[in-house]
């Protein structure tokens, strides 16, 4: 751009115009200067030209860090004016700019253009250092006119005011995420040495972390795509801005791997969805292997929060057959065992188990082996799962975490009906991960009938279910001597009743039902036990084994002679269950008479 102007007013206020025009004037009658260094461009110098001109200029938060540069670059200090631009800049600066946040951070904004000379004089430092300090601080403890962000202007008094007269309202407390918004305004590289400050000021972690959770929503927009609805719900998830054009991927890279650089890796600074929206992001970018590993690591740390839903990451890589990325979670789970045995994470078989199981509260590591055994069961079906990636993930997860196996067993399987053409002997060696002692009945009654498991795993299912109906029924014969002992106790006191006989009835009629539906499971299971028993002779007269031990044997435990004719014991528990239940009838009947 072209100004024509006079010579005397440029001269009269700046050194290098000063030398310039003389130059120009001994070569030339036409003077003629160019002048393309200047920073701001054409439009600040024509600023700079009204200022030499004698106009007085309208000094803002949005060139004042253009005219302090110029007129540092033309030397406008007092020795060619008093009052000169370098002078009025420059106070301005301090006495208005750098006490506001919204005009420190505007001229803040403006330093990218010219960065190197703002750096120079220290502009771009002291912008950053007041809006670290406004940050750390309190803004409720900002008295007037410091309470200038996001709400209306108040009075001395603390009161609201509405076109200048005083509303008596009192303005909202503000909480500590104030100036999230404001901050992701910046580019990356004075984001980066904004948090960089804070972080130098003693700011709290959790603060810097839920800024750099802001900053990374606004310009990833693959961290949205499998956020639920209730993630809006969550005080800890913050809504993204309307912004300009989205960043490119090579940008959008740089910034994942800045924000894994300044995020600190600590336990439960930002929700676990973000970390996992985090690594989904860096997978498809395919960021730096130190980037997606930290990531892993900070999942590692709360891996008891997470969801089935946020483990489920489908497989970026075309390298690997599988739908989902079984690699990834196992490396997730290596790094939260490894913590939990730094830390000494309370073991559930410590307890009882059936607290455990009823308890409201499960320990990390019980809630990550049902989280584990869901993840199981959800990539089962994949036929490109290989058997040794599932075995390891399953048997990852350490024996006393699960107080029950159902969840393993259903995993189990569903693996085994999605992959039928294993081999018996693989088909056996992945049974082994579960403990047929830890099953539930349920569990128990449905492996039991299922034909995919091998027949060793069946009879040991067998076993151990009828351990749990003897030990059952054993429990209802002793509580129902401890009613007998308790009616007993308080017939001594308070005689017998109406009420008291139709109680013992009812407590009858159902511990006779109880019983019978024992009976009839007992008897279903000796059937089927007795039956497999002949099938087994059969195989082994075929195959020249004619001793049941050495089919025992082969199982590899030993079974009592009781376990498949147990029928005397049936039909000894049937008389004395039928013996309790009538003198339980004949206390209640000699009760009611006397």
């Amino acid at each position: 751009m072209s100004f024509h102007l006079h010579k005397f007013p440029l001269l009269s206020r700046s050194g290098v115009m000063e030398r310039l025009i003389a130059e120009a004037s001994d070569e030339e009658e036409k003077c003629s200067i160019c002048l393309p260094d200047i920073p701001g461009g054409a439009k600040t110098f024509e600023l700079v030209a009204k200022f030499c001109y004698g106009v007085k200029l309208e000094l803002t938060a949005s060139n004042v860090v253009y005219l302090r540069c110029a007129a540092e670059h033309l030397e406008m200090t007092e020795e060619y004016g008093e009052g000169n631009l370098i002078v009025q800049t420059e106070t301005f600066l301090n006495q208005v700019v750098l006490r506001n946040w919204k005009d420190s951070l505007r001229a803040l904004q403006t330093c990218d253009d010219i960065i190197s000379y703002a750096d120079e004089l220290n502009i771009t430092k002291r912008c950053i250092e007041s809006l670290a300090m406004k940050a750390s601080t309190d803004p409720n403890l900002f008295g007037w006119p410091m309470m200038e962000h996001g709400g209306p202007m108040q009075s001395p008094g603390g009161s609201v005011l509405w076109n200048g007269i005083s509303t008596g309202a009192k303005p909202k407390n503000t909480s500590s995420d104030w100036w999230y918004e404001d901050a992701s305004n910046l580019s990356l590289p004075l984001y980066k040495r904004l948090i960089s400050v804070m972080e130098s000021r003693g700011i709290r972690q959790e603060i810097i972390a839920g800024s750099l959770t802001f900053y990374a929503k606004r310009y990833l927009p693959g961290l949205y795509r499998r956020q639920g609805a209730n993630d809006s719900n969550s005080s800890t998830c913050l809504a993204p801005v309307a912004s300009g054009a989205p960043l490119s991927e090579e940008d959008q890279k740089i910034l994942l791997e800045e924000i894994d650089r300044l995020l600190p890796i600590q336990k439960g600074l930002v929700p676990t969805k973000f970390l996992f929206g985090l690594l989904r992001t860096a997978m498809i970018l395919r960021a730096s292997p130190s980037c997606i590993s930290n990531f892993e690591k900070r999942i590692g740390l709360q891996l008891d929060k997470a969801t089935l839903e946020d483990l489920l990451m489908p497989n970026f890589s075309y390298s690997m057959e599988t739908l989902y990325n079984v690699d990834c979670v196992q490396r997730i789970l290596e790094h939260f065992l490894a913590m939990d045995q730094i830390t000494g994470g309370a073991s559930p078989c410590s307890a009882d188990d059936g607290q455990i199981i009823g308890s409201p509260s499960l320990t990390p590591i019980t809630m990550v082996a049902k989280l584990i055994d869901g993840y199981l069961a959800e990539v089962a079906p994949d036929v490109n799962l290989k058997l040794p990636k599932f075995q390891a993930l399953a048997a990852s997860v350490p024996d006393y975490a699960r107080p029950l196996d159902d969840g393993l067993y259903r995993a189990i399987d569903i693996y085994l009906k999605s992959h039928p053409w294993l081999s018996e002997s693989d088909r056996e060696q992945l049974c082994r991960l579960m403990d047929c002692q830890k099953l539930s009945l349920e569990a128990c009654t449905h492996a039991a009938q299922n034909e995919r498991l091998p027949l060793r795993i069946v009879v040991q299912v067998l076993f151990f279910e009828q351990l749990q109906l003897r030990t059952s029924i054993a429990g209802c014969f002793l509580v129902s001597d401890n009613l007998d002992g308790s009616r007993q106790l308080r017939s001594g006191f308070t005689g017998s009743t109406e009420g008291g006989w139709a109680s013992a009835v009812r407590e009858n009629q159902v511990l006779k039902v109880g019983m019978d539906n024992m009976r009839m499971r007992v008897s279903e299971l000796e059937k089927e036990c007795s039956n497999m028993r002949q099938e087994i002779e059969k195989l082994g007269r075929v195959k020249g084994s004619s001793t049941w031990g050495n089919v025992s044997k082969k199982f590899g435990f030993k079974l009592k002679s009781q376990m498949c004719s147990a029928q005397e014991d049936s039909v000894s528990n049937q008389k004395n269950g039928s013996g309790k239940i009538e003198k339980l009838k004949g206390k209640a009947q000699e009760k009611h008479k006397s």
